[in-house]
């Protein structure tokens, strides 16, 4: 019989990560879209990063910064009282960095080919940059709001190499679905590995299924 922890440690993680992601990405992808700065194909370089870079490369390194003998680590252990390595607080700021481009991406896309006259009409109005934002630029990239939110999501269940090099195999703490299906295809138990693959397919296939069927060919031009 399979064993639903994972799968459920699989979908809070996916959550979590993804209403995170939303929060810190709008005020990224904002700047992105609209910043002069010079700096700004660092940020953009950086963002990306996680699309290109192995999954294994991104999580050494972030298993040393997390690490209690170094000094981020080390410092939101002592003041904090929190361990990132093998924790699920861990695998979600793991998780945040490694699909942040998965959500601000398409966020970017949309607010850059929004049209200035929204932003400068609000600004005649008297608007902030805050209320304008939520109030005018955002209920006009809906169907990029979606897609960063689904693309976060599945890509945060797909996590296999990050997770496992930030959180190790701890059941019931860090042993997401991915893992598990790892697991028992070492063990040669092709059953269980394929419960869990199946699970984890369905669910990604019919949460993209429904988002195209609202979304139409939104979905593809707000993330390209």
């Amino acid at each position: 019989m399979i064993d639903w922890t994972p799968l459920l440690l699989t979908f809070r993680l996916a959550l979590i990560t993804t209403f995170l992601l939303l929060v810190v990405s709008i005020p990224l992808a904002y700047w992105l879209a609209y910043s002069r700065n010079r700096i700004k194909p660092i940020i953009e370089a950086l963002v990306s990063m996680p699309l290109v870079l192995p999954p294994t490369v991104l999580g050494f390194y972030l298993l040393v910064a997390f690490s209690p003998a170094n000094g981020f680590g080390g410092w939101i252990d002592k003041h904090l009282g929190l361990r990132l390595v093998f924790s699920f607080e861990g695998l979600v700021l793991a998780s945040m960095l490694y699909s942040l481009p998965f959500m601000v991406h398409p966020i970017q896309s949309g607010l850059s080919n929004l049209s200035p006259s929204l932003k400068e009409a609000a600004y005649v109005l008297g608007k902030s940059r805050w209320t304008t934002l939520r109030r005018v630029l955002l209920p006009n990239i809906k169907p990029s709001l979606l897609t960063g939110i689904v693309l976060a999501f599945a890509h945060t269940i797909g996590e296999f190499g990050v997770v496992l090099m930030i959180g190790g195999n701890i059941p019931g703490e860090t042993k997401v679905a991915a893992i598990a299906v790892y697991d028992e295809v070492e063990s040669m138990n092709y059953t269980a590995a394929n419960s869990y693959s199946i699970v984890l397919f369905i669910t990604t296939f019919i949460i993209l299924l429904l988002v195209y069927l609202f979304n139409g060919g939104h979905f593809k031009r707000s993330w390209l």
